[in-house]
């Protein structure tokens, strides 16, 4: 046998195989749209659809809220049909919702095509991280740092590009940045239409029920005399709807998600507001958080590598949300050189701890959901971080208004949020993580 080359062991390291290779394409290439249209929607609206500023912000509000419904709703589709034909689909949907923005100026039409592309977004992020779930199996948590990296560059990438496109200046480019958009969701289709159906214990199980007592059986006619039938079970299918603790555990992970506000608005603001930096501070901080993920993420893998280490790693996440509270807190006070270095920490802070709730998080969401219903639960769990769109913003300004002690208020509220969902997931004593039982509906 010849000798392994490089780029062979490195496909070895990705897990999932071809298919595992295949859904990170699709990642950069999806995050590479979403960078072209992120870094311009709001551009877009103003100068090419003609919206107030109110008007934007009631698109993105109402859309962004309807959106909301996306992550349940691809999660139990999930479970009831082929998965790789439905994330083919919500990618074609969100291509043409993206094409549709081109036709029209009338606020109305805009917030419907822009509601049918949120609800696609947030389902389509569930199903893929459902599609590298189910291929990657036991080293799932591996493949989501793999993935992120993935994402990042690829939002980099198509920020980049739309900042080269926008120094046109006209009203076509924006047109122009949001084909790029609807186009990568084409790509990303095609890509997927040439990844396998990954298993489904949750299809499996729905196309295996038992037989009905005395038919026949595929090895011959049922015996002439059967057994007495044992008293009728509950087959209702595990729902997260009736789990409780799934959905304490959901409502802890839309609060820790906040890292996300955090970095998109608050930040930005009280740099620029609160604190004696010059302003050319605030894209370098976003640089640093989206470098900082490229070259950690993967190595900070291990500290989900286990149910135990997740929930062992929620202390250091603690510990990153307080940090990162007081360094804000902290940078309203003093020289610009002393409020550089503070907004330095705190972005450096809130980063680690993006990349340690990623990597809890995936492995806690997946590991909590019975394995038949995976794609219901996944789909819930999809609604905190949704839920964190909507909610968080106001959340990060509520700590700018209050101040520096809003900052250490928030880094202390985020670090007895993880406190509080430690306790929920505890152990049972022997390693493994203690899941209540699941109710099913007694009709």
């Amino acid at each position: 046998m010849g000798k392994p080359t490089r780029r062979t062991a490195l496909s070895d390291r990705i897990p999932g195989g071809r298919d595992g290779r295949r859904m990170l394409i699709v990642t950069f290439v999806d995050r590479i749209g979403s960078g072209l249209w992120g870094a311009t929607a709001a551009l877009y609206f103003t100068f090419a659809a003609g919206l107030s500023t109110a008007e934007i912000g009631l698109l993105l509000a109402v859309s962004g809220a309807i959106g909301i419904a996306g992550p349940p709703l691809g999660g139990l589709l999930a479970d009831r049909v082929r998965l790789r034909p439905l994330l083919i689909t919500v990618q074609l949907v969100r291509a043409a919702a993206s094409l549709a923005l081109l036709t029209t100026t009338d606020l109305r039409l805009l917030l419907a095509i822009a509601s049918v592309g949120s609800l696609g977004d947030r389902a389509a992020a569930v199903l893929t991280k459902l599609y590298a779930t189910r291929v990657a199996g036991p080293e799932r948590v591996r493949y989501q740092a793999i993935s992120r990296t993935a994402m990042n560059v690829g939002w980099a990438v198509g920020g980049l590009a739309a900042a080269a496109a926008l120094t046109g200046g006209t009203v076509t480019v924006y047109r122009w940045l949001l084909i790029g958009d609807a186009l990568s969701f084409v790509a990303s289709a095609l890509f997927t239409l040439g990844c396998a159906e990954p298993p489904s214990a949750s299809r499996i199980a729905a196309t295996s029920a038992p037989a009905e007592p005395g038919a026949p059986t595929p090895t011959g006619p049922a015996p002439a005399e059967p057994a007495p039938a044992p008293a009728p079970e509950e087959t209702t299918a595990p729902t997260p709807w009736r789990d409780r603790r799934y959905l304490a555990y959901t409502a802890s992970e839309a609060v820790l998600f906040l890292d996300d506000s955090v970095f998109k608005v608050g930040l930005p603001l009280w740099a620029v507001t609160a604190t004696s930096t010059p302003h050319q501070l605030v894209p370098l901080l976003l640089v640093l958080n989206n470098l900082l993920v490229v070259l950690f993420q993967v190595p900070f893998a291990r500290f989900g590598a286990t149910p135990h280490t997740a929930r062992t790693s929620l202390w250091p996440l603690a510990g990153a949300f307080l940090v990162g509270g007081a360094a804000l807190a902290a940078s309203a006070v003093g020289a610009p050189w002393f409020a550089a270095t503070a907004l330095v920490l705190a972005a450096t802070a809130f980063t680690v701890a993006e990349m340690l709730h990623a990597t809890i998080s995936w492995e806690l969401s997946v590991v909590l959901a019975p394995p038949t219903a995976q794609g219901a639960y996944l789909g819930v769990h999809g609604l905190a971080q949704a839920a964190q769109r909507s909610a968080g913003p106001l959340a990060v300004t509520a700590a700018i208004a209050a101040g520096p002690l809003g900052w250490l208020g928030l880094g202390a509220g985020l670090a007895a949020m993880c406190g509080a969902q430690r306790h929920l997931v505890r152990d049972r004593g022997d390693g493994a993580l203690s899941v209540a039982p699941v109710t099913v509906s007694e009709h």
